[in-house]
């Protein structure tokens, strides 16, 4: 299918529409449709888009009838670009609603849908903003999976495209609606550890390498049922020369910058937004510099499966240190996925989305907090969208990209590293003893997964300055990190520039 914009897109379907009824219609760019709103009486229209992973939970998410799901959500359309994932999305709704929904192949024939009010977005990341402005410019209120951009520049479009359409955009980072998790981040922000001087957060998440060990020969075909040219959307069109347990096409993309952000900005994101959460909602940090690589196996992959990034927050005198691990590993302090807050008084430890616990300094216990789920976030949505308050989302679009600009600032960092031995002196964390001692415990745990420092190469990205207001890099190294800001070039037909 050739590339087209959405403006000629949805000109060309009113166009077919009007001549087969005879008449005219106006198109959904002109003039935004206006959501329906108000009372929990009135029935919010939603559309599922991209149902082979964290999408069947949008649908139990906002499937009518369900237990759990938001007051009087219904789904009208489940949308996925390949045909063979939508079935089970599709059966779902049908079990809970009585009929089966409207299953649409291109997200873009949902735009101009007034029977739609909202569409939820769980495509792989490099479709987020783009989506995610095309829909609210058409009048839809969204619901976007984490991380919310692909890019740094992606994030702001998105958050500036919501304020001018008047749209309430919520991100899937869903500890910001948990009992537990709201409760823990209140005790660490209430002083009752003193000064928090450290928010650390760890993605231990075992990757294995992308197909059997080794790298494909040559390019993939990517699933017949699938409409790749539309899957790949802004992206380059290329063939993909990956082919795991996934298929050459689903899943994998978490691993290749064209499409994804690595772990740091796949799994990672959810607690690096509570580690920015637990400082006040700081936005950018002053500085930002990460180290790591893809080690323990050689594959497809591109991005880093263990990776060390430290982010400095002068005005409110904090560190934020992320670690992301996919080899075989131990918790740190309690924690795998999760975090820690350390103040002068105590420290709290959150090893899952809701839940957290209180020490001092001795490692006493003092208090605990736990409750809550995926469900809270959803209607939490809901409540926002009624009362087009964005002050009333947990997660509004803002919050969501400054929380995925904290990782796409480590990954260029990162990925503008020189290649150096694990073994060497790397002093990248040097008069910040808590990174220092994490890169020397990353080491070991390298080590311990029979990685030799002494042979392999690491990247030692440079320690680049933040202009925080202007959300780009400043002084040494600006010029070849702000290039990394935003994706170079945009396919024809979708270009986040011109939408």
């Amino acid at each position: 299918m050739t590339p087209l914009s959405r403006r000629v897109f949805l000109n060309r379907s009113a166009l077919l529409a009007a001549a087969a009824a005879g008449g005219s219609r106006a198109v959904a760019d002109e003039k935004p449709v206006s959501t329906k709103v108000g009372s929990a009486s009135d029935r919010l229209r939603v559309a599922v888009v991209g149902v082979n992973g964290r999408g069947m939970d949008h649908v139990k998410g906002f499937v009518g009838n369900a237990k759990n799901a938001p007051n009087n959500t219904v789904i009208t359309h489940i949308c996925d670009c390949d045909e063979a994932v939508s079935g089970k999305a599709m059966k779902a709704v049908e079990k809970e609603q009585g009929s089966a929904p409207t299953y649409v192949k291109d997200f873009r024939r949902l735009l101009d849908n007034k029977e739609v009010d909202v569409i939820s977005i769980a495509t792989p990341n490099h479709w987020h903003a783009l989506m995610t402005v095309w829909a609210v410019q058409a009048g839809k209120d969204v619901y976007c999976e984490k991380p919310a951009s692909h890019s740094l520049r992606e994030g702001r479009l998105m958050v500036d495209a919501a304020r001018k359409a008047d749209r309430i955009v919520q991100v899937g980072t869903q500890s910001r609606s948990t009992k537990g998790m709201r409760q823990a981040i209140e005790y660490v922000q209430s002083g009752k550890l003193g000064p928090v001087t450290l928010s650390y957060g760890t993605c231990y998440k075992g990757r294995p390498s992308v197909g059997s060990v080794g790298r494909e020969k040559g390019e993939q075909p990517p699933p017949a049922t699938m409409d790749y040219d539309l899957w790949t959307g802004p992206a380059k069109l290329a063939m993909p020369r990956r082919n795991g347990k996934h298929g050459p096409v689903h899943y994998d993309w978490h691993w290749l910058y064209e499409y994804g952000n690595g772990d740091l900005g796949n799994q990672g994101v959810h607690e690096m937004d509570k580690a920015r959460w637990g400082l006040g909602d700081p936005g950018l940090p002053a500085s930002v510099v990460s180290v790591g690589g893809r080690f323990g196996y050689q594959d497809d992959g591109e991005t880093a499966n263990t990776q060390l990034s430290l982010m400095e927050y002068p005005d409110v005198k904090a560190n934020l240190v992320f670690e992301v691990r996919g080899l075989e590993t131990k918790d740190y302090r309690g924690a795998r996925v999760g975090n820690i807050f350390v103040g002068s008084k105590g420290y709290v430890v959150c090893p899952s989305y809701s839940s957290g616990t209180a020490f001092d300094a001795d490692g006493q216990k003092l208090a605990e907090f736990k409750g809550g789920g995926d469900e809270g976030h959803y209607a939490n949505f809901v409540k926002a969208v009624r009362s087009r308050k964005v002050s009333d989302l947990n997660c509004d679009i803002e919050q969501g990209h400054r929380s995925a600009a904290l990782c796409h600032l480590a990954n260029i960092s990162y990925r503008l590293g020189d290649k150096r031995m694990l073994g060497d002196t790397i002093e990248s964390f040097a008069g910040v003893p808590e990174a220092a001692a994490a890169f020397e415990r990353m080491k070991e745990h390298l080590t311990a997964n029979t990685v030799d420092l002494a042979t392999t190469p690491c990247l030692v990205g440079p320690k680049l300055t933040v202009d925080v207001k202007a959300e780009r890099f400043t002084g040494e190294g600006a010029a070849k990190a702000n290039a990394m800001l935003q994706r170079a070039e945009y396919r024809a037909g979708y270009d986040i520039n011109a939408a």
